[in-house]
């Protein structure tokens, strides 16, 4: 029946069988035969077929909302006795949006120092994504933003305090100010992230609340390319102060606080809510409470 399940969410994410039972490692007659069995067992249809995956029917979904529950209960017993017999051991899949990824050593770091045998991967991805990740099983734990919008049923521990900057080249207009307002930032050749990041919608909420639309010439979901940009004295972006830093201060760039408003959303890790949490999962929050406390985050 596990296994059974386990396949079931797989097409479920997929839905596509080929792509399923590949990602499964088996052949897609036996993936159809787990399911067709599953339906058996269950006495009801789950998968609408035609020539091709249709999706879930009704009664589908909902043995998909208890597959999640049934499948990652298995995964907490099975880590938990894991950890008994042989210490706390395994891998970690974390998923951050791209303004949290420079405060990933800040956990990962202590973490593995504590616990040798764990091991991390480490995705960037949307907040948007980072729930369906989490709902899906597919990942432990992410980073993202707790505040703006809604994260559904999930445990939360604040990490940091974004304050947002103007981050631009020495010798461009406004380098030698102590801080800008959002409306002057308006008029600046800017280089943003694209507009499926949640760092992207915060900017452009406080863009309007100034009264101006935000207008950049260039786009990226990276980071790296965007502060990349602003070296070369063309462009300026908008970020975090401490994503900011995380580049390393050089003396070519200025960062500047940006008020009218004075900005600041609080990032943290999520965790899908359930009780008893993994071992790596419940270890995980603790040095996330650890590192908001030394960082004053309420």
């Amino acid at each position: 029946m596990i296994d059974k399940l386990e396949m079931f969410l797989v097409l479920a994410r997929e839905r596509h069988f080929g792509r399923a039972a590949e990602e499964c490692g088996v052949t897609q007659p036996t993936l159809s035969a787990a399911i067709r069995q599953l339906e058996d067992q269950l006495g009801v249809i789950l998968v609408s077929r035609g020539s091709r995956f249709q999706g879930l029917t009704p009664e589908g979904q909902r043995v998909l909302e208890w597959a999640r529950r049934i499948v990652g209960d298995t995964r907490t017993m099975r880590e938990e006795m894991r950890a008994a017999r042989k210490g706390l051991s395994g891998h970690i899949r974390l998923a951050a949006v791209p303004t949290t990824l420079a405060m990933v050593p800040m956990l990962t770091a202590p973490f593995q120092e504590k616990h040798p045998d764990v091991t991390f991967s480490v995705l960037s991805t949307t907040s948007l994504q980072i729930l369906a990740l989490l709902e899906n099983l597919e990942i432990d734990a992410g980073l993202t933003y707790l505040e703006n919008e809604p994260l559904g049923r999930v445990t939360s521990v604040p990490l940091q305090v974004e304050r947002y900057h103007l981050v631009t080249a020495a010798g461009t207009p406004l380098a030698e100010r102590e801080s800008v307002t959002w409306k002057e930032v308006s008029d600046v050749r800017l280089c943003l992230l694209t507009a499926d990041m949640q760092n992207r919608r915060i900017v452009n909420q406080h863009f309007a609340e100034a009264g101006v639309v935000a207008k950049p010439t260039l786009e990226s979901n990276s980071m790296i390319v965007l502060f990349s940009h602003v070296r070369t004295g063309r462009w300026a972006s908008i970020m975090p102060f401490n994503v900011a830093k995380s580049f390393g201060f050089h003396e070519d760039i200025r960062m500047i606080p940006i008020v009218d408003p004075d900005a600041r959303h609080t990032v943290g890790l999520v965790a899908t809510h359930r009780e008893p949490f993994t071992p790596l999962v419940s270890a995980l929050l603790h040095e996330a409470r650890t590192l908001g406390e030394r960082n004053q985050v309420q």
